[in-house]
Formats: structure tokens, C-alpha cells, sequence
């Protein structure tokens, strides 16, 4: 039998994503190898697992799996590797399918919500994004943001309830629900609500200003 050709470290960026991002992934991204969880289709069914819940990882598995991306700015740097999981849930509840491995102990996973979104389950669901791709967005719009900001001004807590967003706009790409950022006219505004909401803790609201950015600053393509 011939032996399986070797995975490419280099990822090939999913469709649909910004040319930012496209670039983020596929020059600072690395893609290992994952197992193949259609293996596991019978013992999840036996466990109760839909069909159509499997299918939903099967295809997040296909489009993100094994995709290892350089560390979130929160949320203890994000997954290590992004990857499904044996869905978790009911069908009263709905089902959630976990999207990786955390890198360190958490008091919390990553998952996929129902609807699609990409978020944490602590004491509750905090959907961060309303799809994978805007999670990706955001890691792409961090390290854009990072290389050309003359300043980073990190706010927490209560604080972040005061911040002053008029005149600003909000960047659709991230595809924000919980997790936003915010774009004016030499700055960016990452808003980080996901803990505070998952956890019930106030005092997990965090905000990132990036501060002097030009227009290629603001936007990157």
C-alpha cells in the first residue's frame, strides 16, 4: 500500500476570507496533521451525537482543522491548533463542537455555537465572533494593527465601559458579537467581552487601542 503523501506545513487560506487575513494565514500560519474524525461517525451516533452535528464538524474539521495560528492577544493566546471535536450538548440545548485544544488550564474551552459562531463556554456561552472567519479576521487585524500603531493602550475592566466610540465605525469583517473592534480616523479599538460574559465577571472587560495609524494602517488591505 502506498504510504499517504506527507501534509504541507504551508496552509492554503480558506475562501472568503479579506486579502489581510489570506496573507496572515498563509505566511504566518502552519498547518499540522489531525486525525480523521469521520473514523469516530459510528461511537458519536452510538452516543446519542446527530448526524447533522457530526456532519457540522466534519466540514469545520475540512475547512479549518490542523490550522495553527501565532497566539490571540486574550483568551490565554487562543487554541493552539484548531480542530473539532465530539459535539457537546442536546438537542433541547443545542450542540456545540469544540474548535481546539487551549494552550494552557482553563476555566473555559473554545467552540463552535450552534449558529456557527466561534466562541468560549465558561458558566455560559459567549459567542466572540458570528463565524470562524471573523475570529481569523481579528488575529489578522491584530497583527496588522501591532506592526504599524505608534502606541498600544491597553484599558480593563469598568474603564472599558467609558471608552468614547463616536466618530468610530465598526469593522465588519471580524463579524464582532461579544468581541468587536472599531475603526476612527487614526485608530483601531479592539473591544475583548467574551470573559466577562462567559465567566460573569465585569472584570474581564479588556480594550486594545492602536494608536497614529495612516490609512494603510487603519485598513491593510
Amino acid at each position: 500500500m502506498t504510504a499517504p503523501a506527507p501534509i504541507s506545513p504551508v496552509p492554503v487560506a480558506p475562501t472568503g476570507l479579506t486579502r489581510r487575513a489570506k496573507s496572515f494565514v498563509e505566511l504566518e500560519g502552519i498547518r499540522v496533521p489531525q486525525p480523521d474524525i469521520e473514523d469516530h461517525r459510528g461511537a458519536w451516533i452510538e452516543q446519542g451525537v446527530p448526524a447533522a452535528e457530526i456532519d457540522r464538524a466534519v466540514a469545520f474539521e475540512a475547512r479549518w482543522g490542523g490550522l495553527a495560528l501565532p497566539p490571540a492577544p486574550f483568551y490565554e493566546s487562543g487554541p493552539r491548533v484548531l480542530g473539532a471535536d465530539l459535539p457537546e450538548g442536546s438537542t433541547a440545548e443545542g450542540w456545540w463542537i469544540p474548535a481546539g485544544d487551549c494552550r494552557v488550564s482553563m476555566a473555559y474551552g473554545f467552540m463552535i455555537g450552534p449558529g456557527g459562531e466561534f466562541g468560549i463556554h465558561g458558566y455560559r456561552w459567549a459567542p466572540l465572533h458570528a463565524s470562524t472567519e471573523g475570529w481569523v479576521e481579528s488575529l489578522a487585524l491584530v497583527s496588522h494593527a501591532r506592526r504599524w500603531a505608534k502606541t498600544i493602550t491597553r484599558i480593563t475592566g469598568e474603564a472599558v465601559d467609558s471608552l468614547d466610540l463616536e466618530g468610530y465605525e465598526p469593522v465588519p469583517e471580524v463579524q464582532g458579537v461579544a468581541d468587536t473592534w472599531w475603526r476612527g480616523k487614526d485608530s483601531l479599538i479592539a473591544l475583548y467581552r467574551g470573559e466577562a460574559v462567559a465567566m460573569d465577571a465585569p472584570g474581564g472587560l479588556e480594550a486594545h487601542i492602536y494608536g497614529g495609524l495612516d490609512e494603510w494602517g487603519l485598513r491593510g488591505g
